[in-house]
């Protein structure tokens, strides 16, 4: 069983069920999907100064899963173009995380709904996570360790010397309207904004996510 934890925001719902549309069109293997809801989590603030409802609830996914197994970890502004299974069968278990380790400056000082897009280092890194979650260094992160820290500390990996931070092809976080269009990218991330939104809803590759969209909502 593949275990998914996709964040969740209710001011975008209908981008969390097309990520979750597109992983089922394509999966070999068994998924089970795992909102990162702020509701589901009561007494944890998520969303303390970020951008979205799940700017932290990410970091609690090896608690959540008792430290036990591995989980993925996905933002809710992408679709995924490629078995989810090619991805699970990268994990490494000397490795606590795995990610794309993107480096790059926006091109986008501003996303969708009016929010900042700030450079920083390790950007985007923590937006897809394959989690080990029973490795050693990630049992620092109770719920009290990350409600308590700093946004820097956690996106950049801080509890996590550099060699336990395995990295992930290039194609599997495709940062769109960054990085150059790519029909070959196996994941599409709409980091600035996702199709739904009708500023973005002609970006590039854009066509990709409305197509999963109406495959999702109209019956073949």
């Amino acid at each position: 069983m593949i275990r998914i934890f996709v964040g969740y925001d209710e001011r975008e719902a209908v981008a969390y069920h097309a990520f979750c549309q597109s992983v089922i069109e394509r999966a070999s293997e068994p998924v089970q999907f795992i909102p990162l809801a702020k509701n589901m989590l009561a007494g944890f603030d998520g969303q303390r100064d970020g951008s979205n409802a799940f700017i932290y609830s990410r970091f609690l996914i090896p608690s959540l899963m008792g430290f036990k197994g591995w989980a993925i970890f996905a933002d809710g502004d992408m679709i995924c173009k490629a078995d989810i299974a090619e991805l699970w069968a990268l994990r490494n278990p000397w490795m606590a995380v795995h990610v794309v380790k993107h480096d790059y400056k926006t091109k986008h000082p501003v996303k969708y709904l009016g929010a900042k897009n700030e450079d920083y280092p390790k950007k985007n890194w923590s937006s897809l996570i394959l989690w080990n979650c029973e490795h050693f260094r990630n049992r620092q992160l109770t719920r009290e360790m990350v409600s308590k820290a700093t946004g820097a500390d956690l996106h950049r990996f801080s509890w996590l010397p550099d060699d336990r931070i395995g990295e992930l092809p290039l194609d599997w976080n495709w940062i769109v309207s960054e990085y150059p269009e790519n029909p070959d990218a196996k994941l599409l991330h709409y980091s600035i904004g996702t199709p739904c939104f009708p500023d973005y809803s002609r970006c590039p590759q854009a066509r990709d996510w409305h197509d999963v969209h109406r495959r999702m909502n109209e019956p073949n």
